[in-house]
């Protein structure tokens, strides 16, 4: 089981007993600790959110086009040659001027722009939960490849053993004529084949460990086997009806269609008269000139304010209008049809996993049988060899269906892990919200950063300088196909 407090997710009647506990871990030796580093740790998770917090600035960006604006503009002018006819044009100014406009009625395009953008928050942070979801599918796929490499890597081991044993004493059998050359010649050659093999399962250790340290960011050591997974719905009916509620990437498919419809509301305000207020002070300095020979007869500095209703009201503006609308109501449209081929794509999606993982699980029965019944056929061959019923070549045979179903029996215990895994996720109930974390406030919630930014409204309100939060792997050692603990019966 996971180290660590473990709890339990009431899943209709299933209940979910894979958990995490987000407390920083020294060596990720469990399945717990290596979720919970790539939780912490893992680029892509991390981009994820760092482009979810971009996203929640689009509310505040839409909500400032609502709100007043004040500008000032300072000019000053050197007048280089003035006309001939004019006696009293200065020759330089300075024109000081603030201005305040205020947004009164934009046609509702600020309002639907705000729901669109509030939409597409949470359609991200639907997305957030998928990719959280996918990175996890990923560690636990990386994860029971440590486990299965390692155990075929000391299957190849001890096949490599056995065939060594069994050459020798194929050999001494032939020195003194038990035996003939072609016995000997079929076990060198299997030896062979079962070096080779061995060689290709070190390879494939070694790209697994790595694969691993890539999401996890940090080497495999001494891995567990995993918890089992008892959330695991009853039947595929009860499978599609959970990832119809709560798949993360048929709710972001939703969320985005709903906004589509606002921006196609937003398009439409173009037809509306839009009304505002404004106010505006100037200041004016001539600098001693306005009015060459008799300046002195001038003021040289003057203020004036102004203030009032601007009214605009659309009248022809070319089918532009109308072109953005039929846009608009174009792009709504691709997003229902994506909702639907989001919805297909989760119910085929639910439906593979659950019947990979009812394969696996039948796999997993006929492979320990088959295992079962290769001992005792070795058993005998190699008994019925020894009094010269049977030759070498039964009993390599039998020794190679032996590691052949030992390593059916492996694969399918990592199969129907990783698929179980997969059909988890595509209910939605692969997340870290879902696994009975400890410690909530561990938690990375997004909704916490959106209503920190939806009301700011001060144009010197930034956030710190961006730095990288996930950790390299450049100084983690090259992995090797040294063995540790293998997947157990």
């Amino acid at each position: 089981m996971l180290k660590g407090g473990v709890s339990t997710v009431i899943l209709g009647a299933s209940t979910l007993a894979l958990s995490l506990t987000l407390a920083a871990p020294v060596q990720a030796d469990t399945l717990q600790e290596a979720l919970t580093r790539a939780y912490n740790d893992n680029p892509t998770l991390l981009a994820a959110r760092a482009n979810q917090r971009g996203v929640d600035e689009n509310v505040a960006i839409d909500k400032a086009r609502g709100r007043p604006t004040v500008n000032a503009t300072a000019t000053y002018i050197e007048f280089l040659k003035v006309s001939p006819n004019s006696f009293t044009a200065p020759e330089r100014t300075l024109q000081v001027g603030p201005e305040l406009n205020v947004p009164v009625y934009q046609g509702g395009a600020i309002k639907n722009a705000i729901k669109a953008s509030e939409e597409r928050v949470s359609a991200g942070q639907a997305d957030l939960r998928g990719t959280e979801s996918s990175v996890f599918s990923q560690v636990v796929a990386a994860y029971m490849d440590v486990l299965r490499n390692q155990a075929l890597v000391g299957l190849s081991s001890n096949q490599v053993d056995v065939l060594m044993i069994n050459l020798e004493a194929t050999s001494d059998r032939f020195e003194i004529g038990d035996l003939t050359r072609t016995d000997v010649a079929q076990s060198r050659s299997r030896l062979a084949v079962a070096q080779s093999d061995f060689r290709t399962a070190q390879a494939n250790l070694i790209a697994a460990r790595e694969t691993y340290t890539q999401l996890v960011g940090a080497a495999p050591d001494a891995l567990e086997p995993p918890p089992p997974l008892p959330g695991l719905p009853d039947d595929v009916e009860q499978a599609v009806l959970i990832a119809m509620e709560n798949n993360p990437d048929l709710i972001a498919a939703r969320e985005r269609a709903e906004a589509a419809g606002f921006d196609s509301e937003v398009a439409g305000a173009g037809r509306q008269p839009t009304v505002g207020l404004f106010a505006r002070g100037q200041y004016q300095d001539f600098f001693g000139t306005l009015g060459g020979p008799v300046s002195a007869d001038f003021t040289q500095n003057e203020t004036t304010a102004n203030a009032g209703v601007q009214v605009s009201i659309p009248i022809f503006q070319g089918g532009l209008t109308a072109a953005r609308q039929r846009q608009a109501f174009a792009r709504e449209s691709a997003s229902l049809e994506q909702v639907i081929a989001a919805e297909r794509n989760i119910i085929a999606q639910t439906r593979s996993s659950w019947s990979s993982w009812q394969a696996s699980l039948a796999i997993i029965d006929s492979a320990n049988a088959a295992v079962q019944a290769a001992e005792l056929s070795l058993e005998g061959v190699r008994a019925e060899n020894s009094i010269g019923n049977r030759s070498i070549l039964d009993v390599l045979n039998a020794e190679q269906e032996l590691l052949s179903a030992r390593v059916q029996l492996v694969t399918a215990r990592r199969n129907a892990y990783v698929a179980g895994f997969s059909l988890l996720a595509a209910m939605g109930r692969a997340e870290a919200r879902d696994l009975g974390l400890v410690g909530e406030g561990l938690l990375y919630d997004p909704e916490v950063n959106y209503q920190r930014v939806r009301g700011k409204f001060w144009d010197f309100d930034r956030d710190p300088e961006p730095e990288a939060q996930s950790t390299s792997t450049r100084d983690i050692p090259a992995a090797d196909a040294l063995i540790g603990p293998q997947l157990e019966d």
